[in-house]
């Protein structure tokens, strides 16, 4: 078997391969709604360790499980709380992990030591039905580098870690584009840790008022809450709000991630408009697919002005904010590789 192939989710038999390799130990990239996952079977703690090792990702930072159905997510989890019920009935499947106590089936290292872990449900086909026929949870976290933009499609997979893993399932482009909210009823309080693809206000619309804590390099709760993240090798700035119509020096090479059409497109080297309607969820989508553009230019730095930070916004500027924090090439899945004349062959 050609290692790092990518096949089509729908090709006639494709479901089936992906899950004898997870059934024996390896390494699937697979498709979500919101980035393509990296899975191996959440029970095997050997092949979890090599999720682990392709992506460099340190051991404290915890990993989702992904389930195929509500009812699996008991086996791993403890979602007695009420309010578990009413969001697994709301948002599931969809982009909503939900952190609770776990359960003896789930092998320490999926949760970095931790007495909780992080189920979601995702809501596309082929993760769902490789799910099933894994028979099996699927451990993943975004299938990349680890500190690297997250990929939205199956090259994005391939260009990044290539033959390091066994089969890319290819089942299109993911239409939210940013990853999960992952949300924590652990506490007392319900707690987002992360922002992403649910929007906070339609949590609270059904569970009432839940606090925040997104940030936390230390002994991270759950995935994505590293200050660093989400980066380009190459530097990006986020322009201040008073500022937001800078333009760069004629010597620079300057790329601009925009969410509508700037008024001095010549002024840059390149320009990324991530929705010309000003529609955030479209923003979203396109966000870290035009991140890797820019990033694959050679430029000298990148600048984004900010979005609106409501709805999906929330999710933009978390990313964007971690992106500035851990790019220029130091966070821990920058690639030294400077080949073919670029800054980098993401």
């Amino acid at each position: 078997m050609s290692q790092g192939r990518i096949v089509e989710a729908a090709t006639p038999g494709a479901i089936e391969e992906a899950a004898e390799i997870i059934r024996n130990g390896g390494l699937v990239a697979f498709p979500t709604e919101t980035v393509y996952g990296l899975g191996a079977d959440a029970c095997n703690p050997l092949a979890v360790a090599r999720i682990f090792e392709v992506k460099r990702r340190p051991r404290i930072d915890p990993l989702i499980v992904h389930v195929a159905r509500p009812e699996s997510a008991l086996r791993y989890a403890e979602l007695l709380d009420p309010r578990a019920q009413l969001l697994m009935k709301r948002f599931w499947p969809g982009p909503l992990t939900l952190v609770s106590r776990k359960t003896d089936a789930v092998p320490p290292i999926v949760t970095a030591g931790l007495d909780t872990v992080a189920v979601r449900m995702p809501a596309h086909p082929a993760a769902l039905a490789l799910i099933e026929a894994s028979a099996t949870a699927i451990a993943a976290p975004s299938a990349n580098p680890f500190g690297y933009v997250s990929p939205t499609e199956a090259r994005h997979v391939q260009e990044n870690l290539g033959e390091q893993i066994d089969l890319i399932l290819d089942g299109g482009r993911c239409p939210v584009g940013v990853e999960s909210t992952v949300l924590s009823l652990a506490g007392s309080r319900p707690c987002i840790l992360r922002a992403g693809g649910v929007i906070p206000a339609e949590i609270e619309d059904l569970i009432g008022a839940v606090d925040w804590e997104t940030r936390r390099e230390q002994s991270p709760q759950a995935p994505g809450q590293m200050e660093r993240h989400y980066a380009t090798h190459t530097p990006l700035e986020i322009l201040p709000e008073e500022n937001d119509r800078a333009v760069p020096a004629p010597a620079e090479r300057v790329g601009l991630l925009t969410l509508e059409p700037p008024d001095c497109p010549g002024c840059y080297t390149a320009v990324e408009v991530l929705s010309e309607r000003r529609n955030l969820r479209e923003a979203a989508a396109n966000l870290f697919a035009a991140l890797r553009r820019l990033d694959g230019l050679g430029l000298d730095r990148i600048v984004a002005h900010p979005v609106p930070e409501e709805g999906l916004g929330l999710a933009i500027m978390d990313r964007l904010r971690r992106c500035a924090a851990g790019s220029a090439g130091d966070h821990p899945g920058a690639s030294a590789d400077r080949s073919r004349g670029e800054k980098h062959d993401r």
